[in-house]
């Protein structure tokens, strides 16, 4: 009863003095970039965050327990919320209704005065405008005081006063838009990305429902509505992101605490992997960087574990301690925090700067840490044994580091063997291409530009380093030539400083050998070397898979769809040609009909040692030369397609959704052969052209 009071009486407090306002919305249709990202895929997605974290502040706040999001045709998205209703009277500075005010002016929300929120994850009120004044259709729907009010906006301008258009029975809030295709290059929504975001969300805020109903095709929308719910918060997220992996025990440590006024909640569990997973959040707004809680909950697992260690006796006297890497191997933990004022680094929020969070998360982890070890002897077991493991690994694998890894190796005096290294010495304009096998490493060093173009080749399939510690790979060959060259050392060594070149290309065969090989290599990328990648130094290299010649032009295709095009181009634009060529072949079928037809196609000579077909389109002649590895193409054609800057095409690695990357990884690298199995029963019939 009292929490029932309290809340209409907070109800009450939120009305029009708690929405401030900072500056106009003019900008925002100017240079829409500076608030959605870019007007590509993400910034389209970023307009429904933008909305439903209103709704989720709401959540945080007490107010909301179901968000609603719908896809209907014709591009248009609804959030609906039970939350507590945008006010909707006069504003007094703006002197139009609250609700006009948060839909059409920049930074007017209730995240900046008191008594609007406490916590909140928005952008600071700029979210509802940003989306109204990129949309070419909006809608607000508010229900609030047993009434239905109503407004629509075109172009972020609106159509007419707030009204109100009937009655209601409780309160919410419910924005409908349809975003403006002249400013986004992309504007299909991917119902796969709204349900990976919109699944965290309910996992940062236990106890709210949010349902995604996608109704753009299905003629029965029911058919097509997803629910989330989760009771558990963020120890069922750790639980879902250990799917596809062993757990090293079974319960999962879980927190949720009150710290010097901030939320702490804290979920974690140990597994069989050789990689540690830590996703971090403040406000439910993911910190890729981490940040003050990551540091305070890191000191905490340290210390607690090591304690805990010394006093059952599993580390003696004369042992050191463990470290924070040990303690941190095979480790999945997601750690949220929710705080009144939270300070970022750099725009995209990517780090928390409240120092105040650190002694926070410090203190809740410890003490709970202490009573989970001491209450569940059997878990504390294996995570000992985990950590314990580790740390011999690790010092087997200084061991390895120290005899392979020595100063003059780095400094470049006994470089690889293999290694076709280049004659420049400055790292900004060098390049490695990371070559599958000795033939096609031939051709890469015979075409390559010798200045500023190195070639490692490697012989046979890489170890996969996601079932394998450091002190195993070091072991393997292939690595430790690559790990040589790269002059980076590797684990707790690593310094990107001290990387030998500005691209490392990845240059494999377009078959199921040379897709692995390329999976290989970028599970060990991923796993040792995260900053080369997370500083955009990994590249996929893109030979042709064809040759074709029409009479002395030559043209090079990178797949089979745009063969099929160029076919497709070379037919619509030779109808006579291809009319003739019809009834020639018909005359000829009628008069010799017991003959059998002529081949479509004839072998002949080309260049290189690629499979070469003559087919004849429209009256055209086609010479098509398919190159199924990159040692069937001559030196001076694998420069000119694949490796010359001014022509080549190359793809850049990033990992932008670490989560999904991380799970990928674990599914297709890792040790336990279900997930996998699974993985390929679903998307095998989307397989194309797969060549055994």
């Amino acid at each position: 009863m009292a929490k029932t009071e309290d809340k209409k009486k907070n109800s009450e407090a939120y009305g029009a003095d708690q929405i401030q306002v900072l500056e106009g919305l003019d900008p925002v249709r100017k240079r829409p970039g500076m608030y959605i990202g870019n007007t590509a895929e993400a910034g389209l997605h970023h307009l429904i965050w933008e909305i439903v974290d209103n709704s989720i502040d709401e959540a945080m706040a007490g107010y909301c327990d179901q968000i609603k999001v719908k896809l209907m045709p014709g591009n248009i998205v609804s959030v609906e919320d039970n939350g507590r209703g945008i006010p909707v009277d006069v504003h007094k500075v703006t002197k139009v209704s609250t609700l006009e005010t948060v839909l059409t002016t920049l930074h007017a929300g209730g995240k900046f005065g008191d008594g609007g929120y406490k916590v909140s994850g928005g952008l600071h009120g700029v979210g509802a405008s940003v989306v109204n004044a990129l949309s070419k259709y909006a809608k607000a729907e508010v229900k609030r005081d047993g009434k239905l009010y109503m407004q629509e906006y075109n172009f972020g301008k609106p159509k007419a006063k707030v009204k109100e258009i009937g009655k209601a029975k409780g309160t919410g809030t419910k924005t409908t838009f349809q975003p403006d295709d002249s400013i986004f290059t992309v504007t299909e929504f991917d119902i796969k990305i709204i349900l990976e975001r919109l699944r965290q969300q309910a996992y940062l805020t236990k106890g709210v429902k949010i349902i995604i109903c996608d109704e753009r095709e299905a003629e029965d929308y029911k058919h097509l509505c997803y629910v989330f719910y989760f009771e558990g918060g963020v120890k069922s997220y750790v639980r879902h992101l250990n799917t596809h992996t062993e757990p090293k025990h079974e319960n999962v440590f879980y927190i949720l605490k009150n710290s010097e006024g901030i939320e702490v909640e804290v979920a974690f569990q140990y597994t069989e992997e050789y990689s540690e997973t830590i996703l971090a959040f403040a406000n439910n707004i993911h910190n890729p960087e981490g940040g003050m809680h990551v540091v305070g909950f890191r000191t905490a697992m340290t210390r607690t574990i090591n304690n805990y260690a010394r006093n059952k006796g599993y580390l003696k006297e004369k042992d050191t301690n463990l470290t924070a890497e040990d303690i941190r191997e095979g480790l999945t933990a997601v750690i949220s925090v929710k705080l009144t004022d939270p300070q970022f680094e750099g725009q995209t929020k990517a780090k928390l700067g409240n120092v105040e969070a650190r002694p926070a998360v410090e203190k809740v982890v410890s003490e709970a840490l202490e009573i989970y070890l001491e209450e569940n002897p059997k878990d504390s077991e294996a995570i000992i044994g985990k950590c314990l493991l580790a740390a011999r690994a690790r010092v087997a694998a200084r061991a390895a580091r120290e005899t392979v890894l020595r100063k003059g190796v780095l400094d470049g005096f006994a470089l690889p063997g293999k290694l076709a290294d280049c004659s420049s010495k400055d790292a900004s304009i060098s390049e490695l291409f990371i070559v599958e096998g000795d033939s096609a490493g031939g051709s890469a060093k015979q075409g390559r530009s010798r200045e500023f173009q190195a070639i490692l080749p490697l012989r046979g399939k890489i170890l996969n380093v996601e079932r394998a510690r450091l002190d195993k790979m070091l072991a393997n060959n292939e690595i430790k030539s690559l790990v040589i060259a790269l002059g980076t050392n590797i684990g707790e060594q690593f310094d990107i400083k001290d990387l030998r070149y500005d691209k490392i290309v990845i240059m494999t065969d377009a078959d199921v050998d040379g897709s692995h090989i390329r999976t290989l290599l970028l599970t060990l990328f991923y796993r040792h070397f995260p900053d080369l990648i997370k500083e955009g130094h990994i590249y996929i290299a893109q030979p042709p898979l064809y040759r074709v010649q029409m009479g002395k032009e030559v043209t090079w295709i990178y797949s089979d769809k745009e063969l099929d095009d160029l076919k497709a181009d070379l037919l619509k634009n030779q109808p006579a040609k291809l009319a003739a060529a019809e009834a020639k072949k018909t005359a000829k079928t009628k008069a010799v009909e017991e003959e059998p037809e002529e081949p479509a196609e004839e072998l002949v000579e080309g260049e290189g040692e690629g499979e070469v077909a003559v087919e004849s389109l429209g009256g055209i002649k086609l010479n098509i030369q398919r190159y199924k590895g990159l040692g069937e193409m001559n030196p001076d054609q694998l420069w000119s397609t694949t490796m010359d800057p001014k022509t080549r095409k190359m793809k850049k690695i990033s990992a932008e959704d670490a989560e999904k990357a991380d799970e990928i990884f674990d599914i297709l690298m890792g040790s336990d052969v279900a997930p996998r199995k699974r993985f390929i029963q679903t998307h095998a019939k989307s397989v194309k052209n797969l060549d055994i």
